[in-house]
This record gives structure tokens, C-alpha cells and sequence, in this order.
């Protein structure tokens, strides 16, 4: 049904004779579609309106990127944000006969993403792609930007949600593990307002971030396997530049049999985010790195628990428990992160001292 929805609305896009409709990647949000025709290749999209109320905000931030990006010059940038297509009337995104707002994009060709990554040269080249992503728009004016997900990594306001959820709760919560989850949150409730605190504070300022920096929205060239494109671009706005490192690093240093925090991956992918990004990087950026490595799986497992009292209405599952069990190998990561605070602080410390060593080396050249 959906596939024959998206066929027709693949004629607002292309004239072309369409080959195939097959569905793209495995989101949790949005439904996308590997277009090919006679002609061409590209990517169809139905923005979820549920997560995005103003569909047409996620298009004119993303109408912003590509602007900004072809003001500099061609040697300056190393990645590749994804092309608007039109529609055959010349609007950025169509709407169809039930207000639902779909997208073409261009396809990256010859790319792939990643589930795991399986070397250092793959943990440095995701390193290095969020900086640069960071670095291409980190002289962008955001008040242009619209804010596409209010409350989007505001931690406190996820809380009070959950909080208003887990009271109107319908179901039972005397399980191990709905318990076990509700304590580790009541343990926890003491730090997450920190990074918010620090932003009113004035010590953390906003930039634009990518919002999604996970590792399957990073695609790699097959032929040298180096990142060419960060893709997902829904979430970008201004925010915190620590949720997208802390996010990045969450996805990628997740040992999914065990639950636990992989040190050496960290240490590979900060210390080549840092030398990409620490030209503009201060030394309150540094303070609150750990801070927000910790508070980040804490707050998407909050996320999946709320969802999964709430009926899983924001996260697709594929049966009732999943969001659940989304939630309790997140908090299992955080616990692992607390672990190896110490550990996570000595290595914060030491790339930091690397970064300002190459960063001082690249002025004096």
C-alpha cells in the first residue's frame, strides 16, 4: 500500500518511466524509498508530521545548508550534503491528498552506511566528518534556522514528560524490568540539567548541529571507504554541539552484546573530531564533553521508556517490549560510561592536549 502510495507520488517528481520502489536504510521516523527510473536514481521521503510538525521547516533548514555550503570554495568542503530535487512545479517537497508533506533527494551514489565500525580508519573518518560537518556551518548565522524540534535534547523536559506519562500510565509497572527502569531514572534525575544549566549560564553557546549524528547516517565512498556525506538531515538546527559529539559517540562506542563503553573507539574518534574541530572549540567546550557522553544514552533511554508507557507512539517497534529493551541497553551503556568516568576524563585531557599541538602547528604553517 505505502509503496504504491509512494509510486504515484514519484510522478511529482519525474516524468520518467520508474524501474523500482524499494524501501532505503532502517529509521525509526521516516518513511524513505530508493527511487529508480529509466533515467535516474534518488531518494523519496515521507516526513513523519508526528516528530516534525512544520515539515515545511525541516525543508527550508535544509534549503539553508545547501545555500550556505555552495558559498565556499570547492577545496574547503569534504563532504556532501544531498541535493534538493524539485518537484515538476518547481516547490521543494509535495504535498499529498492527506497533508502528508513528502521530499526527493539526491542519491549518493557509490556509498554505503555502517552499522559497526571495523577499523581505526573508519573511527577517524567519523571523527573527522562531525567536525567538518561542525566547522563547514560554524559561520552560519542560526537565528535563520527554525528550531524543527522544540525541546529536541532538552533533557529536563524529557524528564517532566516521563514523569506525566509514568502517572498516566494504564498498564502494570511491577516488573523487573519496568522497575529496574524507573530506579535507574530516579538515580539519575540529579545531572540532567546540567548541559542546560551551562547554556544558560552563558558557557555553552548554540551552533547548528546535525541532531542524528549516528553511525548509520554516515556514508562511506565503497571504493575508499572514506565518508562523503552525513545524511538524516531533519534534525538540524541549533543546539548544543555536545549532543551531536555525545550522540556520535553513543552510537559508535556501544558494544551491543555486552552494553558496554568502548574506551579505544572513543579515544580514536575524539581525538580526530578535535583535530578537525579545535580551532573553534573553548575550553568550556572541553569541561562539558564528559558530561555530556553520560547524560546522552541516559537521555535516549529515557526517551524509549517513556515511548514504551506511552504505547510506542514516537519510535517504530516491531512488538510491544522493544522500546523497552531500547531502554534498559542504554541505561546498561550509561552505567558503563559512569564506570570509566576517570578513565573518560584522562583521555578527554590528553586528545585536548593533541588538538591544541596540531591546531598551533596549522596556524604557525
Amino acid at each position: 500500500m505505502l509503496n504504491q502510495l509512494a509510486r504515484q507520488v514519484c510522478k511529482q517528481f519525474s516524468n520518467s518511466a520508474i524501474n523500482e520502489i524499494k524501501a532505503l536504510g532502517n529509521g525509526l521516523i521516516n518513511d524513505t524509498f530508493l527511487v529508480t527510473t529509466s533515467k535516474e536514481q534518488f531518494v523519496l521521503q515521507r516526513i513523519n508530521s508526528q516528530i516534525f510538525p512544520q515539515p515545511n521547516w525541516v525543508m527550508q533548514n535544509l534549503l539553508l545548508l545547501c545555500q550556505h555550503i555552495r558559498q565556499k570554495k570547492t577545496a574547503e568542503i569534504k563532504l556532501k550534503v544531498p541535493t534538493i530535487l524539485t518537484t515538476n512545479d518547481q516547490k521543494i517537497f509535495y504535498i499529498d491528498e492527506k497533508n502528508a508533506y513528502w521530499r526527493a533527494l539526491e542519491y549518493i551514489k557509490d556509498s554505503a552506511s555502517k552499522e559497526l565500525i571495523q577499523n581505526q580508519q573508519e573511527a577517524e573518518q567519523v571523527g573527522f566528518a562531525l567536525a567538518h560537518f561542525h566547522r563547514l556551518f560554524s559561520d552560519v548565522s542560526i537565528e535563520l534556522f527554525h528550531d524543527t524540534l522544540p525541546g529536541f535534547h532538552i533533557t529536563p523536559r524529557y524528564f517532566q514528560y516521563y514523569q506525566r506519562i509514568k502517572k498516566q500510565y494504564q498498564g502494570t509497572c511491577d516488573s523487573d524490568k519496568t522497575q529496574w527502569c524507573q530506579e535507574f531514572i530516579a538515580g539519575f534525575r540529579e545531572k540532567i540539567h546540567i548541559l542546560e544549566k551551562a547554556r544558560q549560564q552563558g558557557l555553552l553557546s548554540d551552533r547548528i548541529i546535525h541532531g542524528d549524528p549516528k553511525l548509520n547516517n554516515f556514508l562511506f565512498d565503497i571504493q575508499s571507504n572514506k565518508i562523503v556525506s552525513l545524511i538524516d538531515l531533519d534534525t538540524v538546527k541549533p543546539g548544543l554541539i555536545h549532543y551531536d559529539i555525545a550522540d556520535c559517540l553513543r552510537s559508535c562506542c556501544h558494544i551491543n552484546n555486552s552494553n558496554t563503553f568502548d574506551l579505544e573507539l572513543c579515544s580514536i574518534i575524539l581525538n580526530s573530531y578535535l583535530q578537525e574541530a579545535g580551532v573553534f572549540f573553548t575550553n568550556h567546550d572541553y569541561q562539558f564533553l564528559y558530561p555530556a557522553i553520560q547524560l546522552i544514552p541516559f537521555e535516549l533511554g529515557l526517551r524509549f521508556f517513556t515511548d514504551y508507557l506511552e504505547g510506542n507512539q514516537y519510535f517504530k517497534v516491531a512488538f510491544p517490549e522493544q522500546n523497552l529493551n531500547r531502554a534498559i541497553a542504554q541505561f546498561y551503556l550509561c552505567e558503563s560510561i559512569t564506570a570509566q568516568e576517570q578513565e573518560i576524563r584522562q583521555l578527554i585531557v590528553k586528545v585536548r592536549a593533541v588538538a591544541f599541538s596540531t591546531t598551533n602547528l596549522k596556524n604557525a604553517n
